[in-house]
């Protein structure tokens, strides 16, 4: 009876999809993505300047708006090359391959490298909220990925294999459409890794600070994904 309500209720999908995307991806490319930055590093000493970043950045669109071309989603972001390749086998696929692109992220004064991409499970909650098969509301999407990122901070901040290697840069799209808003947001998480590095108090970006309420019902407490 708990399980069938939970189903109903839709209460198991932003879970399950936030523990499939750890341990069927995550766990598998973040262990190894300082390796991959470091041999990077070795050749261009000059462009990976700040270790603290090397991280993989994961953007979660609480409106699961996924564009799979970042330079069309701003222009400020420029893909600049790939990392190193993991080759693997995994569930019966031989030399499965698992890659990053490295971005570059603009800014007025200058131009700050980065691993990036969008959270990929978000699409499925999207295309849910489409399907009329799926019978999943607009509200619901939204619910649902909250509950999405909560989990995914949780069980990150859970795995010892995972620290130091991520960040998560949750976001609500504004109103009006701001054609620099997505370079914005990553340049000022970019900030903040760096003044950690170097112990210097932190920065605001041009557009301030953003508080979301990450809550998924109306006895939890706000949530503030960050303050400055």
């Amino acid at each position: 009876e708990v399980s069938e309500m939970t189903e109903s209720s839709k209460q198991n999908i932003a879970h399950g999809l936030a523990w499939s995307y750890y341990v069927g991806y995550l766990k598998i490319v973040l262990p190894r993505l300082k390796e991959s930055m470091q041999e990077i590093s070795r050749t261009n000493p000059n462009l990976l300047a700040h270790p603290e970043t090397w991280k993989l950045h994961i953007l979660v669109p609480l409106s699961c708006n996924i564009w799979d071309d970042l330079e069309k989603a701003d222009s400020n972001i420029q893909y600049l090359r790939d990392l190193p390749e993991t080759t693997l086998t995994r569930a019966g696929t031989k030399n499965r391959v698992y890659k990053h692109n490295l971005y570059l992220i603009r800014d007025e004064d200058k131009a700050r490298p980065c691993v990036l991409e969008f959270a990929a499970p978000l699409q499925t909650l999207r295309a849910m909220s489409q399907d009329e098969c799926a019978a999943f509301s607009r509200d619901e999407r939204l619910e649902q990925a909250r509950l999405f990122y909560r989990t995914l901070e949780e069980i990150l901040g859970g795995s010892r294999e995972c620290a130091g290697t991520y960040r998560l840069i949750a976001y609500e799209e504004p109103a009006e459409a701001e054609s620099h808003f997505l370079s914005r947001e990553i340049l000022w998480h970019l900030r903040q890794e760096e003044h950690a590095g170097h112990n210097e108090p932190p920065t605001a970006t041009a557009t301030g600070s953003v508080e979301l309420s990450l809550q998924v019902s109306a006895s939890d407490l706000p949530q503030p994904l960050r303050s400055d």
